[in-house]
């Protein structure tokens, strides 16, 4: 979404500085603190912003997909990541290098007008993820997991482990396995060996919560 709201010259311009390459399962993008090199905008596949604590557990504090990119942090004068970032959901990115983004930025100005307006949704999201994991119910918050996973891919299936669902998430793989069994028995997903298909998308979006629909109208 950032980069289709761009004018056409600046879309140009980042085309032509950007590398695409692939987002693997499990790879981190960025660790908590690591300096930026690269603005990462995602064409398809799920990225995790992770809150990770000393014990070891974890939690998905948001995350984004093709509509927008990681590294907001640099239009407020930070060059530091603030989370572990995490591919969820594999897919494929455009990589632009932080001196060909300040260009573009200070020649351009849509680039920073849209930039911002995405920095000011995913912030809306992040407050909206917070309320819905304290107060929704685990099969609640599992269902608008995917549902934003879905929009976020090419078709009706994508690459996710229960394992993945449940960091995210916050939740025992337990009770992530036991949800994804109850969606299957009732023919709302497909799932095996890490690749889930969505094959009641009404249905699912009925197991959701109120907080799927407010978020992507947000996102999409």
């Amino acid at each position: 979404m950032v980069i289709r709201a761009l004018r056409l010259d600046a879309r140009r311009f980042l085309a032509e500085r950007s590398i695409t390459r692939e987002m693997r399962a499990g790879e981190i993008i960025y660790e908590d603190g690591a300096p930026f090199t690269h603005a990462v905008f995602p064409h398809e596949g799920v990225l995790s912003l992770m809150a990770v604590m000393q014990d070891g557990r974890s939690v998905e504090k948001t995350s984004i997909g093709l509509e927008g990119f990681l590294g907001f942090v640099l239009l407020m004068g930070g060059g530091n990541a603030i989370s572990r970032s995490v591919v969820q959901v594999p897919g494929y990115a455009s990589w632009i290098a932080i001196p060909d983004l300040d260009q573009a930025l200070e020649t351009y100005p849509c680039v920073r007008q849209a930039m911002l307006r995405y920095a000011k949704l995913l912030i809306t999201q992040t407050m909206e993820t917070v309320a819905c994991n304290s107060l929704h119910m685990a099969e609640q918050r599992v269902s608008r997991w995917l549902l934003h996973a879905h929009d976020r891919v090419v078709g009706d299936k994508f690459q996710i482990t229960q394992q993945s669902v449940s960091e995210a998430l916050g939740l025992r793989r337990a009770t992530v396995s036991e949800i994804c069994s109850r969606l299957q028995v009732a023919g709302i997903i497909a799932y095996s060996r890490a690749s889930l298909a969505v094959v009641d998308r009404a249905a699912l979006e009925s197991r959701s919560c109120e907080c799927y629909k407010r978020i992507s109208r947000l996102l999409l």
